[in-house]
């Protein structure tokens, strides 16, 4: 039963690679795998109560996930419909590509440690479809800003929800863990943009402005929509933090509070004039098919967790290769291919605080390696995910043009650790 499982989940994941040669939507193939696997689960089993059990507190998990991603959507479309990214468009005045490229960096690695690698990501990609008019250009530009949503979010407590998972846990305690992944995440994204700059040459072309906006919205309401976005999404760390909730319950309350804003802006105008900044149009606009995805991805992933193929994993790894750096290596290279969260969480199942005490060396670099090595595949993160939906990324593209400078990056980054590690400690 697990081995046609696993089967399952590979062929599932070859049509999600294959999509574009298949012709057939990747969101399909995952929503049938996720399915499939728990059929087959399901009708192994002969306590079926228990397995329905397992799905309803995966489906806990998966469904806050989704909640979040569909509210920083619609907060995000919410912004871009009231030209609120022009605030920051307009003080982004280069159209160098290879400053546009640091820049476009720094912002996503820096915002992504307070946001989340997930929202930023969401952010970034919109503000390069405002600045960025030729897809190539704008592909490359997405590839880069996913390898450093990643490497901003794993040295943050909040930045990366396998952080949160660690912080939460007691593996990791806030302060430390920013003091000790900060510099191997700058290294994460900095030795791929030393790798790519030389090739960045000449000038973006930019997007007409009459083409994306036909009636702009005033000063008021492109400033009041964007502060209130912009702090809606910072807010929801804070919300957690004080009130132990769910990322999502503060995600929701800040689409709730941005639809009170948006409805009171526009109660005195027409339907035509309004429509197309309501969050029913946002809604609508948003990409469905990816947060479908997302949704298949998970629901496979988590079904060979209940199964216990992820930890059989996380054993043979402990018992065929022991060193910990290794195993902490290869746990971020399969980060890319499944999900991390499950990975993480059985890591946290095999090794006790005994084992391994607060703040050491393995649960540091499992942060790591779990927040940053998913960049070497698109589908490997929530970031790459939700950049692969928004800008229609194909698995091979990314895979021929980042994989590569996301995995240098990676590796560099743990070097750092490691060196760190046996300088300072």
């Amino acid at each position: 039963m697990e081995w046609l499982m696993v089967l399952i989940f590979i062929v599932g994941y070859v049509a999600i690679a294959f999509e574009h040669g298949i012709k057939i939507n990747k969101a399909a193939s995952a929503l049938i795998t996720g399915v499939l696997c728990w059929t087959v689960y399901i009708l192994s089993e002969s306590d079926k109560d228990l397995v329905s059990s397992h799905l309803s507190e995966h489906l806990s998990t998966i469904s806050g996930i989704l909640f979040f991603l569909l509210g920083a959507m619609v907060i995000v479309e919410l912004i871009d419909a009231h030209d609120g990214f022009d605030i920051v468009t307009q003080r982004i005045r280069t159209t160098d590509k290879r400053q546009l490229l640091w820049i476009s960096c720094l912002i996503t690695f820096f915002l992504s440690a307070i946001l989340d690698n997930l929202t930023t990501t969401i952010v970034m990609v919109s503000l390069m479809r405002k600045i960025v008019a030729d897809r190539d250009d704008r592909l490359l530009l997405v590839g880069m800003i996913v390898i450093a949503a990643n490497a901003g979010g794993a040295w943050s407590p909040l930045g990366d929800v396998t952080t949160t998972m660690l912080w939460i846990g007691g593996q990791i305690t806030a302060l430390n863990i920013v003091k000790t992944l900060i510099l191997p995440s700058i290294i994460c994204i900095l030795v791929p943009l030393l790798i790519l700059s030389p090739k960045m040459k000449g000038k973006v072309k930019t997007p007409n402005k009459e083409e994306n906006n036909l009636m702009e919205s005033s000063a008021f309401e492109r400033n009041s929509v964007f502060g209130l976005g912009i702090g809606a999404l910072l807010f929801v760390p804070i919300f957690k933090t004080v009130t132990h909730l769910p990322p999502y319950m503060g995600m929701l309350l800040g689409l709730g509070a941005m639809w009170v804003l948006t409805e009171l802006i526009h109660s005195k105008k027409d339907e035509i004039e309004r429509g197309p900044r309501s969050v029913n149009h946002a809604l609508r606009k948003i990409d469905t098919p990816s947060i479908l995805f997302f949704l298949g991805i998970l629901v496979a992933v988590t079904s060979l967790e209940s199964v216990g193929t992820l930890h059989h994993l996380a054993e043979w790894l402990d018992h065929t290769i022991g060193n910990v750096t290794t195993i902490g290596v290869l746990i971020g290279f399969l980060s890319a291919i499944v999900d991390n969260v499950p990975l993480v969480a059985a890591a946290q199942g095999m090794y006790d605080l005994q084992t391994y005490p607060p703040d050491s060396f393995f649960w540091e670099l499992i942060a790591y390696c779990a927040g940053t090595g998913g960049s070497t595949l698109i589908i490997g993160s929530a970031a790459g995910v939700a950049a692969m939906g928004m800008e229609n990324i194909h698995f091979f593209w990314y895979l021929k043009r980042i994989s590569f400078l996301a995995a240098v990056g990676y590796l560099a980054g743990v070097a750092v650790y490691v060196a760190q590690h046996a300088l300072f400690s």
